[in-house]
Parts: C-alpha cells; sequence; structure tokens
C-alpha cells in the first residue's frame, strides 16, 4: 500500500485537450454560447409575439395600394424651396460632425491609454464618449431645443454631442494602434509631447480620422431627418409639419429629395475617401502581389512612397562619399497627387466655412441658451414617474423586442445579399455590383422615412418599427458581410475546389466558418444601434419607449422626460456590455 508521499511522486499523463475542454470551467466556457442561444431565441419569439408574418404582410398590402393612391402625384416644392431646404439639412450635418471632430479630437487623446496621462483619466474619457453613445441624439436634440430654441443651433449640438460617442471611440482606438517606434525616437532627440503628435502620430492617424469623420457625415445627415420632428430646421422639420397635415404628397416629395440627397452625400464620400486616402488604392495591389510576384510588389511600395510622401533612399553621392541631398529633401516636390491633396482641402474648408453661414448659428443665441442652461435643467431633475413605472417598463420592452426583431430579419434578407454582393464567393459574379448597388440604395433611405410609410401601411405600433430597422439592417449588414466575405484568404478556398467540392460545399466549409466570427460581430452591433433607433422611431407612432418619451416632453412633463431617458439609458449600456462580452469570446 503506497503512502500518501508515494502517490504524490507517481508520474501522471498530462490532460489531453479534450480532457480540458471537460474541466471544471466548463460551464464558463458554455455560458457565451447558450447566452447567444438564448438571445437568438428571443428574437425569434419576438417576431412571433409581434405578428410579423406573411398575413400581415398581406393585410398591409391594401393599405400600401390606398397609400400609393393618396401619395401620387408627388408634390414638389418650388426649385429654389427645395435648394434652400437641402442647404439647411446639409449644413446642419456639417456643422455637427465639424462640432464633433472638434471634441472628440482631445477626448481621445485622453482615452487612448498610450497617450493619456495615466489610467484614470483614460478611463474617465472612455467613459464619457460610452456616455455620449449612449443617449440617442433626439433625446438631446429635445433639451437642445428647449434651451436653445427652434432652428438649427439645437441640432448642431445634439448631435454634434451624440458623435463624439462615436468617432471618439474610433478615434481611440486607432490612437491606441500607433507603433511606438517613432514616438520614442523624437522623444529621445528631445521633441516635446506636441510635436511627437504632429510628427509622428498624426500622419499615421490621418487617413482613418478622415474616413470616420465622412462616414459620421453620412449619419447626422440622416438624423438631421429625425431631428425635424422635434423642432430643428431643414427637410426634416417640412417632412414633419407635412405629414401633421396628412399632406403625404409633399411629404413623400421631400423625402425623395432625402433619400436623392443621402444618395449623392454617400457616392460622394466614397470618392472622396479613395481620392485622399492612397492606402485604398494600394491595398488592392498588395493583394495582387499574392498571385503576379515580386515586380507588382515593387510597384506598389513605389506608389505607396510617392502617394503618402515618404522618401526614398537618396542614391549615392558623384563623389562616392554619400548620398547626396536633392532639394525635395527639404521640401517634397509639387507633384500631382500633393496638388490635388491641397486642393481638396481648400475646397473641404470653403465647404466647412459655407456651412457656418448656411446654418445661422446665432452667437447671441448660444450665449444665452448658455445662460438658462442652469433653469432648464432644473426642471429636468428629480426624475419622476406620474403614471407609474409598470407602463414605462413594458413601453421598454416592447422597445426591445422591436430591436431584436427587426435585428433578426434584417439579418436573414442580408446574409443572401451579401453573399450575392461578394463577387469571390457568389455564384453569378457579374451580378455582384447590382446587389452592391442595393446596399448603397438601402442606406441612403433613412430609417424615419420608412417608418413613416410603414405606420401609414401596417398601422401604429411596433410592426411598424421592426420593420423599418430589418430593411436598414438589410442595407448595413448585407455590406459589412460582402465586404468580409471578400477579404477571406482564397487559398482554403481553392484547395477544396481542386478536390472537386461544389460551389456550395466550398461555402459552408471553408468561407462561412472563417466569416462567422466578424459577422457576429457586425450582427451584435447593428442590434445595439437598433436598441436606439427602435426609441427613436416611436416618434413617429412606432409604439416603444419613444413614443412615451415623445408624450412626455409635449406635455412639458420634464421629470417624465428624465425617467424615461435613465431607464433608455441603462438598457442601452446593459445591452452595449453584453455585446462587447460576446463579441470578444467569439472574435
Amino acid at each position: 500500500m503506497s503512502t500518501p508521499t508515494e502517490v504524490r511522486n507517481l508520474p501522471t499523463r498530462p490532460p489531453s485537450p479534450h480532457a480540458a475542454r471537460l474541466g471544471p470551467n466548463r460551464g464558463v466556457r458554455l455560458l457565451p454560447h447558450l447566452s447567444l442561444l438564448v438571445l437568438v431565441a428571443t428574437a425569434c419569439w419576438a417576431v412571433v409575439d409581434l405578428r410579423i408574418n406573411i398575413a400581415t404582410l398581406v393585410d398591409g398590402f391594401h393599405n400600401a395600394v390606398a397609400f400609393a393612391g393618396r401619395m401620387l402625384p408627388l408634390d414638389f416644392p418650388p426649385l429654389a424651396d427645395v435648394a434652400r431646404l437641402a442647404g439647411q439639412t446639409l449644413s446642419t450635418a456639417l456643422c455637427a460632425t465639424l462640432l464633433a471632430l472638434l471634441l472628440s479630437v482631445p477626448v481621445s487623446l485622453l482615452a487612448a491609454r498610450n497617450l493619456t496621462p495615466n489610467r484614470y483619466v483614460s478611463g474617465a474619457a472612455r467613459s464619457l464618449i460610452v456616455l455620449a453613445r449612449a443617449v440617442p441624439d433626439v433625446i438631446m436634440a429635445i433639451a437642445a431645443v428647449r434651451i436653445f430654441g427652434l432652428g438649427a443651433t439645437a441640432g448642431i449640438i445634439a448631435m454634434g454631442l451624440h458623435s463624439v460617442g462615436m468617432v471618439g471611440k474610433l478615434y481611440a482606438d486607432v490612437l491606441e494602434e500607433t507603433p511606438e517606434g517613432p514616438r520614442r525616437a523624437l522623444r529621445s532627440a528631445g521633441s516635446s509631447y506636441p510635436q511627437e503628435l504632429t510628427s509622428a502620430v498624426l500622419p499615421h492617424v490621418l487617413p482613418s480620422f478622415i474616413a470616420t469623420a465622412l462616414h459620421r457625415l453620412d449619419v447626422n445627415l440622416r438624423s438631421s431627418v429625425l431631428l425635424g420632428f422635434v423642432g430643428v430646421g431643414g427637410l426634416g422639420y417640412e417632412i414633419a409639419q407635412s405629414f401633421q397635415r396628412l399632406d403625404y404628397r409633399r411629404g413623400m416629395a421631400l423625402a425623395l429629395v432625402v433619400l436623392l440627397l443621402c444618395l449623392v452625400m454617400e457616392l460622394l464620400s466614397g470618392t472622396i475617401r479613395r481620392a485622399l486616402l492612397p492606402h485604398t488604392r494600394t491595398t488592392r495591389a498588395r493583394r495582387r502581389t499574392t498571385t503576379t510576384g515580386t515586380r507588382e510588389s515593387t510597384t506598389t511600395e513605389t506608389q505607396e512612397s510617392t502617394t503618402t510622401g515618404t522618401k526614398a533612399t537618396p542614391a549615392p553621392g558623384k563623389d562616392g562619399s554619400g548620398p547626396s541631398r536633392p532639394a525635395s529633401a527639404i521640401s517634397p516636390p509639387w507633384t500631382a497627387a500633393r496638388v490635388r491633396r491641397w486642393m481638396y482641402g481648400a475646397v473641404t474648408a470653403a465647404v466647412l466655412v459655407a456651412a457656418v453661414r448656411g446654418a445661422e448659428l446665432s452667437p447671441h443665441q448660444l450665449l444665452a441658451g448658455l445662460g438658462q442652461l442652469p433653469t432648464v435643467l432644473g426642471h429636468y431633475l428629480p426624475p419622476t414617474a406620474p403614471g407609474g413605472m409598470a407602463g414605462l417598463l413594458d413601453a421598454l420592452w416592447v422597445t426591445v423586442k422591436t430591436a431584436l426583431a427587426g435585428t433578426l430579419l434584417g439579418m436573414a434578407l442580408a446574409l443572401p445579399v451579401g453573399v450575392l454582393a461578394a463577387p469571390n464567393v457568389s455564384p453569378w459574379p457579374r451580378l455582384s455590383p447590382a446587389f452592391r448597388t442595393l446596399t448603397v440604395a438601402i442606406r441612403g433611405i433613412p430609417e424615419i422615412v420608412l417608418a413613416i410609410v410603414l405606420v401609414v401601411i401596417t398601422g401604429l405600433g411596433p410592426v411598424a418599427g421592426a420593420l423599418a430597422l430589418a430593411v436598414g439592417s438589410l442595407g448595413f449588414l448585407g455590406k459589412l458581410t460582402a465586404d468580409s466575405l471578400e477579404e477571406l484568404d482564397p487559398a482554403p478556398t481553392r484547395a477544396l475546389t481542386a478536390t472537386g467540392a461544389s460551389r456550395l460545399q466550398v461555402f459552408f466549409a471553408a468561407d462561412f466558418p472563417r466569416v462567422l466570427p466578424a459577422l457576429l460581430g457586425h450582427v451584435l452591433h447593428q442590434f445595439d444601434v437598433n436598441i436606439r433607433s427602435a426609441a427613436l422611431l416611436g416618434v413617429v407612432g412606432a409604439g416603444g419607449i419613444g413614443y412615451e418619451l415623445l408624450n412626455a416632453a409635449r406635455v412639458l412633463e420634464y421629470g417624465l422626460v428624465t425617467t424615461t431617458v435613465l431607464l433608455l439609458l441603462t438598457t442601452t449600456l446593459l445591452l452595449e456590455a453584453f455585446s462587447t462580452w460576446i463579441r470578444r469570446t467569439f472574435t
């Protein structure tokens, strides 16, 4: 019989990987999978509970025909009025984006862990970014209209503050990825902190900063339409007034103007990104080097050094003593690319100046509003619930169900569209541009316009909101799915194809498993967005807590407005924490 000491000294076999998976932490590892399964099941139940089915769509078909009869022919206002309203909307979106950039840059510098003074400052800045992202812009607009009055000023402040949540987060993430080598070299040479930022950090992050700003401009242009329903001027305000008068011909005509404006802005921003960001061109060249060899790689490197201003190593001098120093070593040459970038910069500055003037910002209005800020904020405190919390919680649950149903339906529609839009996996690659265009067109339709039309067709309630979110999710998830599929390494696909596997077998065995983590992250992000959007769509009769919020604001129940905002804020933060946990587990 062996002693305890002998037992401890006996050789033991290392546990197998299978045994490790079945260890005591198995429940912890299964928890994210079970949570995701419960979320999907709840989304399916939400679709059934809201009665979103073929019968509902068939019943709404007759209403759609009747609505088309009341909508056509469209009644466009005079061209001068259309230009004026479109100019106000564009000016509001541009000024809001400019305000967001001015606020996001210092906040992101404090939030980036590699640039902030200490981790406490970084945590505080990150919390501020999350808070700005969690409070919907329409809620900020309601308070801003109360403080600054009707007009573009309230919309600019509301969208600008809300945009810090997204822009600040993306800017901070990009700053944290900045390589430390150039900064350390400058620091060792005695450079100051501002010199490090302008010489080592800014050139690295500028392309991403520009791309994020252009994307946020697209988002703010759509948001400005929604803010028109709470008193912000421009096309959104005129659409809201038209629908309140049941003037569908004028309202839908203006909605078509918004759609065209969004499509033009998205195409224009894409063109500007490709022109200003040379890495978008060289990325394609890098992908081709895997199949064409080193000659194209050399061409790509030459392109990069030319377009980004990186100087090649100077050739040795005639005396062989060392590299010569041409004038371009001190001042870069005025190439066509450099002239083009300066021209774009000058045009951008001129557009921003015109936008500030077009928004008719009044310093007197700003100062007067800031002066009465303490008084107005005092009206919103303390939070109250005159009718009890039960009704608000029920409305909040309706909002969550609407977001779940809209995200699930959007995902079900976006997956086939994304596959058909990606030429490397599509069974009909020639049709991929058509499906890409479809996603662009859908993204150009503001969800508030969709919700208004669907409310008229299906009636008041969350069904219209869920269908509007589904269509909006189709546009964004379809594009992101196609992008993720196009970025896959083609080697596994080619290997399976060489064995004689069919296209369907290759997709489910090689392509879909690799794109699944990215797709899951996209869906969870869209669910976060849809939670906020579902609350906002309640403003136009789509039900949920947004409807309660608008009613409270109309009857001047400011304490109830505060309670509703706190409930929505708490729900948004909890769902964002859940989505972040799931994404970190699966990606």
